[in-house]
């Protein structure tokens, strides 16, 4: 439940999304302002880009600040939460995931999401700077985040201010989730049965503002082979290894027929193996782990169930939920990109797209190179590029 406190008021039935109660939406005409722009339905403002970029990268700056590795990340939303409300935009929030709703919200229009996520990886070995401590050197804002994905956040909530001072033909969402990095069960899985159905989701990460209409999902597989333990100088035993490897070749050398344009094939790597005791003991068990990328002509259920006609061990995945995703390149999102110049692309890495049961778009200012890396950093114009580049593309929208 959202609480009123004093601009405008909406609060928000948890029900499932199909049941969503758009009578619990509400709102204070009187007091349906913003701190620093008033809504016009007759003109748009004029886009200040300096003031945004800046408004944007003081708040990059304070996250950058706050420590928010996976699943830590209370304190981040506690300090995004006050200040969303400090500029006079009620909020959602469900565990560390924070969310606002356009004032001017009308069922009768789509509704489309601005999201990114909050947390971060842990800072890996290397860093030369301070990882919470956010430098700006020759136009670049270093810091654990700032690329993955916080420019993103930033860029994204500039957006949604300047857009809800303007009339729409579709209400906005903004959505800062949690425990991305980790796929984590608590974030915008846990959301967005919460809010109004989406028609198009936005997703914020580093790609360079190049708008990713493709995203290949994730499977892992635990494959287990039981064999019998014996005495390694006797003839004696079943060696669990030896029932694995015709199983790990078949792994090796499958096609899935189906190929996508944008992502390729199903990828499938074994990465890790485990057996056996001891030098003189044949091994009674060996397991091995399967990494499958998959493509957006196979439900990772459907890859699951074709593996299994295929192999001779046990296999269990540890879940489907990260299945791959594909917009249509017709799609009035995707043309206005490419009509400001963008070339669409398929995504060969994860990110919460896989959790979204409707269209969505992944793209954001930074580098994908960039991320989990020492001295991350963004550039400050790839976050003003950023704002005026989801502007270009939203402002006007039809969907």
């Amino acid at each position: 439940m959202v609480t009123n406190k004093g601009l405008f008021h909406f609060s928000v039935n948890m029900l499932g999304r199909n049941n969503f109660n758009y009578a619990k939406i509400e709102f204070n005409l009187e007091k349906r302002k913003y701190l620093c722009h008033k809504i016009n339905k007759n003109k748009h403002l004029m886009l200040d880009t300096g003031y945004y970029t800046s408004e944007a990268l003081t708040l990059l700056h304070s996250l950058i600040g706050i420590p928010s590795i996976s699943r830590e990340e209370e304190a981040a939303a506690d300090f995004l939460q006050n200040y969303i409300e400090e500029t006079g935009i009620m909020t959602g929030r469900s565990g560390n995931n924070i969310w606002c709703i356009s004032p001017m919200f009308d069922t009768n229009k789509p509704t489309i999401l601005l999201n990114s996520h909050i947390d971060t990886v842990k800072a890996v070995s290397g860093w030369r700077k301070q990882p919470f401590t956010p430098k700006m050197e020759n136009g670049k804002l270093y810091g654990l985040g700032s690329n993955d994905a916080g420019a993103s956040v930033v860029s994204l909530f500039q957006v949604f201010r300047y857009l809800c001072t303007t009339e729409q033909k579709y209400n906005l969402i903004f959505l800062a989730s949690c425990e991305e990095e980790v796929s984590g069960k608590n974030g915008i899985e846990s959301v967005l049965p919460q809010l109004p159905p989406i028609t198009l989701g936005i997703v914020g990460e580093p790609t360079e503002m190049q708008p990713a209409i493709a995203e290949k999902g994730l499977m892992v597989l635990d494959v287990t082979a039981h064999g019998k333990s014996g005495h390694a100088a006797r003839n004696e035993g079943v060696n669990a290894i030896y029932k694995v490897i015709d199983d790990i070749q078949w792994f090796r050398t499958f096609q899935f027929q189906k190929e996508s344009s944008l992502l390729g094939p199903v990828k499938m790597s074994v990465t890790q193996i485990n057996a056996g005791t001891q030098h003189n003991v044949i091994p009674d068990l060996c397991t091995f782990v399967v990494d499958i990328r998959s493509n957006e002509f196979y439900s990772n259920e459907d890859l699951f169930n074709e593996i299994c006609s295929h192999i001779s061990c046990e296999a269990k995945a540890r879940s489907f939920r990260l299945n791959s995703s594909r917009i249509d390149a017709s799609h009035p999102f995707v043309q206005k990109a490419i009509a400001l110049g963008k070339t669409p692309f398929g995504s060969p890495t994860l990110s919460d797209q896989a959790l979204m049961k409707f269209p969505s778009v992944k793209m954001g200012p930074g580098k994908s190179s960039r991320s989990h890396t020492a001295d991350e950093y963004i550039m400050v114009n790839e976050i003003e590029e950023a704002i005026n580049t989801y502007i270009a593309i939203l402002d006007g929208l039809s969907i």
